[in-house]
């Protein structure tokens, strides 16, 4: 983060890239952490960078992580669904409702600058859910976004659809913040004590349960393969 103090997160690598072909003079920085990162630190460094992007004073941001065990609650959050606080419970202001996040599970908080690229939060939403689709596709496995329930969908072990991953987002002088989750093989029994996302008909499911063992490093890999078209669909109309 340039021209602002932050923590040690004990991070794994620090990389950037070249979003893509039309825009040459834009740089996004990827952060890969390996360590567990306490969530309201991290929604601390993501607030800072946020205000920073803003002014002009660092690049845009995508961050690969995971965090100790924590419910989040969003801005539309019924007290109702939280069911079994017994991990914290951190308020955010991110749109949704509450959502788990723990480890095995891999976030990824995507931190753009939409004044550059559209401004356009339904198109940055929907090519988010894109991102993701076409990362579990490429190990095999289908999902889909439902237009009437958040969040990532696939088929689970016994046929149902169920969960893989969730999306949130907040948009702050159009600098995006937060993004997405997948469940590579997080502790399933975790996601009891919460309504995921407010959808109490459908179930929870990660790759681990699927039969697929991926791990973190394999999946950063993979969502910065599929990242051109991600970024690409930001400037295409819908």
């Amino acid at each position: 983060m340039e021209g602002l103090d932050k923590p040690d997160f004990n991070r794994q690598q620090t990389t950037s890239m070249k979003p893509s072909d039309t825009l040459p003079d834009l740089a996004i920085e990827w952060r890969h952490d390996s360590a567990p990162v306490p969530y309201r630190a991290a929604m601390a460094e993501q607030e800072a960078r946020n205000a920073a992007i803003a002014a002009g004073e660092a690049r845009e941001l995508i961050w690969l992580l995971e965090h100790p065990p924590v419910y989040t609650a969003g801005t539309s959050a019924a007290t109702a669904e939280l069911l079994d606080p017994r991990f914290e419970v951190v308020e955010t202001g991110r749109g949704g409702r509450y959502t788990y996040h723990g480890p095995g599970q891999r976030v990824g908080y995507v931190l753009l600058d939409l004044s550059r690229r559209g401004r356009d939060v339904r198109r940055f939403v929907h090519a988010l859910e894109g991102w993701v689709i076409a990362t579990l596709a490429g190990f095999g496995v289908e999902a889909w976004a439902v237009p009437e329930r958040i969040g990532i969908w696939t088929r689970d072990i016994d046929g149902s659809e169920a969960k893989i991953g969730a999306i949130g987002v907040r948009v702050r002088k159009w600098v995006t913040m937060h993004g997405f989750a997948v469940n590579l093989d997080p502790d399933l029994a975790h996601f009891s004590g919460i309504v995921p996302c407010g959808v109490a008909d459908f179930g929870v499911t990660s790759l681990a349960r699927l039969g697929l063992a991926i791990g973190a490093e394999e999946w950063d890999g993979a969502l910065r393969a599929a990242a051109g078209d991600f970024l690409a669909a930001l400037e295409a109309p819908e």
